[in-house]
């Protein structure tokens, strides 16, 4: 791999996730390309605004719908990908809700990105943190989690919730054929789940999350 210039590089921060990406240096000028491509995702989402309107379901009718709709089955909780997207919840539920259970590990200083030493003692911190977590009894945070799958041949969407915590969230991968598949059928239960007025006038999560899916 060609080594970038120092000029050539950025620092990437993920400051409200369990990790973050740090590498030294300055930003380039983004291309044309990418450049356009923002200028037409945020005209969509500008028209996307304008056309949301309230009408909300609940998680369980919106797991209903997809199981009717399109076959939705749900994951059994000893299976790996299960384990590790509850277990990936809860570390991101912690942070958020209740930092302080972690007392000294709940704020990792970010490293010196010019100190290979640093940025390595970092990961190890952050490694540590993500080990106690998972360690905690259940009690810390409470949660309902579940997770569910679409299945198209051989590639999945996967439909992560929280019944507590009212998450919803969609993940996919596949072919290019199969993907457009999944972003139709992703849109589509984003609309059925929708929004209530509440969520439109305070701009909530849940509003955010369903312009974010259409506006793609």
């Amino acid at each position: 791999m060609k080594e970038k210039s120092k000029s050539e590089v950025s620092i990437i921060g993920g400051a409200d996730g369990p990790t973050s990406i740090f590498i030294a240096g300055r930003t380039r000028k983004k291309p044309l390309k990418v450049r356009i491509r923002n200028i037409i995702y945020r005209y969509r989402r500008k028209i996307v605004e304008k056309k949301v309107v309230a009408d909300s379901h609940t998680l369980d009718e919106l797991v209903q719908y997809a199981m009717n709709t399109y076959n939705l089955i749900e994951t059994n909780s000893t299976e790996r990908k299960y384990i590790e997207q509850q277990k990936n919840l809860k570390e991101s539920l912690i942070l958020q809700h209740k930092p302080e259970v972690l007392g000294e590990m709940k704020d990792i200083p970010k490293p010196d990105v010019s100190n290979e030493e640093s940025v390595r003692e970092y990961f190890c911190k952050i490694k540590t943190r993500s080990e106690m977590i998972a360690e905690m009894p259940d009690n810390v945070i409470p949660m309902n989690f579940h997770l569910y799958e679409i299945r198209i041949g051989d590639d999945s969407l996967e439909m992560e919730i929280d019944y507590i915590w009212n998450i919803f969230g969609i993940s996919y991968s596949g072919n290019k054929k199969v993907m457009k598949q999944f972003e139709k059928i992703s849109k589509d239960l984003y609309i059925y789940y929708g929004v209530s007025e509440d969520d439109i006038k305070k701009k909530t999560e849940r509003y955010l999350s369903l312009v974010t899916a259409l506006s793609s």
